[in-house]
């Protein structure tokens, strides 16, 4: 990862740690973004706060065209973000939540991925990851709203993968089981934490979706559930 250019988006949440710290450990200059991130939120040079809002599709863009400004290129993108409700059924679900999940799951992964593609296609290659859920593969009860707009970015991440593999540039998704984050902890105060699974290896797995070594892996759908 020496020197490669990488966006992580949520840069600075349970997961994004992780993975922005895992990326400058590798070497890389890392564009970090989220909502509200700060400078100091890494104490690394090749470290890059962004702050943007990707639910807006001009956020997307003027986030992708800062990446550009800065470093001109852009060779990885690390898609973190996410959000989450549940405790009603389908029946129950009412419009803005619906709304919400597919704003937070999908839709900021349009916006930013259909800002990056053009850029990746022009210097001939490009990785794309974006962290999904087990959910969107095996929904269960009460989460039926997370559970679409997780599955619809899938399919979407996956299409990108088709569509873009002619210019050297892989797509791919990682499902995590529950992560071991403080907000999960918070949410889940009685859970057998010993099932989670740890920001740090999915960090791990998506330094190597990055990768060399990776590049023949293409519109991958990777379960990573831990011990449940």
């Amino acid at each position: 990862m020496k020197d490669k250019i990488v966006l992580v988006t949520g840069a600075n949440g349970g997961l994004g740690t992780a993975v922005t710290q895992a990326f400058l450990d590798a070497g890389a200059k890392v564009a970090g973004s989220a909502r509200d991130i700060q400078q100091t939120s890494f104490r690394s040079a090749d470290f890059t706060a962004m702050p943007a809002d990707i639910a807006d599709p001009k956020g997307a863009i003027a986030l992708v065209d800062q990446v550009l400004q800065k470093f001109g290129r852009l060779d990885v993108l690390a898609h973190t973000v996410g959000g989450f409700a549940g405790g009603k059924t389908v029946a129950e679900t009412d419009d803005a939540t619906f709304e919400r999940m597919f704003d937070l799951n999908l839709n900021a992964t349009f916006y930013l991925v259909r800002a990056a593609i053009p850029v990746m296609r022009k210097s001939g290659q490009g990785r794309i990851i974006a962290i999904g859920s087990r959910a969107a593969e095996e929904p269960g009860p009460g989460v039926g709203a997370y559970s679409a707009s997780k599955a619809a970015m899938v399919s979407l991440i996956r299409t990108v993968a088709v569509e873009n593999r002619d210019a050297g540039i892989t797509a791919n998704v990682i499902l995590p089981g529950t992560i071991d984050t403080p907000a999960n902890h918070q949410a889940m105060p009685k859970a057998d934490v010993s099932a989670w699974v740890q920001p740090a290896n999915i960090a791990s797995l998506m330094l190597w979706l990055a990768s060399d070594a990776a590049k023949d892996l293409n519109g991958a759908v990777i379960p990573v559930y831990g011990g449940a």
